[in-house]
């Protein structure tokens, strides 16, 4: 065999070589990056989580952490891996697939979100479990969305204390605990309820749910401990008539 043969032979093998490799590379990548999650993979594969064995891409590795309007994480893993999702489930239609898109528009809201929009697709309590329940799964940070101290009851007496931060922080209660299923999680909404009453926290509702003398004090005991009255009512929104003895009449108090 003489050299111009074997030159002839090796240019044969190596163009041979190039045309079966090149649909191998570009097979292999397209399974890594196939249908919609071709523009958020491309260029970055090793910050997502890809299974071998499947041929999946499951989305970011990490946690995408939204500042705004208050700290919560979400996990593709999650909904991907885990829940069965696929990545046409949420993008385009849902969140647009653009890191930071939803921050800017500023309308992914927990009113949204009730509206049947964003997250509330599918956190509807049928699908998956409600945007107003089980808070501390999405929200790092519980404590910014508790309203400040005190949440003052007019009705159906004036008036009534009621402290998160004494049930949270001191108590470690979760969210959840109370609502939705003691207090739906909307202001206001307990005192427009026909049933919320002395009589119904003693039948176990409301308050009456753990203020049942074995785990907090009876709702019948320790009184001033929530009701401040008219006049404590005037004296912490500073109404310069708290010490007129005459306009501090009850009209719900016992003669």
């Amino acid at each position: 065999m003489n050299q111009n043969t074997i030159k002839l032979m090796g240019a044969m093998l190596l163009a041979v070589s190039v045309l079966l490799a090149s649909p191998l590379v570009s097979s292999s990548y397209s399974a890594e990056t196939s249908g919609a999650e071709a523009p958020a993979v491309k260029g970055d594969t090793h910050k997502f989580l890809y299974d071998e064995h499947t041929r999946k891409n499951y989305g970011p590795k990490a946690d995408i952490v939204w500042a705004k309007p208050t700290e919560v994480t979400f996990s593709h893993v999650v909904h991907t891996k885990d829940a069965g999702l696929s990545c046409t489930s949420c993008h385009k239609g849902l969140f647009s697939m653009k890191a930071g898109a939803v921050l800017t528009s500023g309308k992914m809201t927990m009113a949204a979100m009730a509206e049947g929009k964003y997250c509330g697709t599918c956190h509807d309590g049928s699908t998956a479990f409600a945007t107003d329940t089980q808070c501390a799964s999405c929200h790092t940070k519980v404590e910014e969305l508790l309203p400040p101290d005190p949440i003052v009851w007019t009705k159906p007496v004036k008036a009534v204390l009621f402290y998160h931060k004494s049930h949270t922080e001191d108590y470690g209660l979760a969210c959840d605990e109370c609502h939705d299923s003691l207090f739906a999680m909307k202001k206001g909404a307990a005192e427009k309820a026909d049933d919320f009453t002395m009589k119904s926290l003693y039948e176990g509702k409301y308050c009456g749910k753990c203020h049942d003398g074995t785990t907090a004090f009876a709702s019948d005991t320790r009184c001033n401990t929530c009701h401040i009255g008219v006049k404590g009512y005037n004296r912490l929104f500073g109404n310069s008539a708290s010490h007129d003895t005459k306009s501090q009449k009850d009209p719900h108090a016992g003669k």
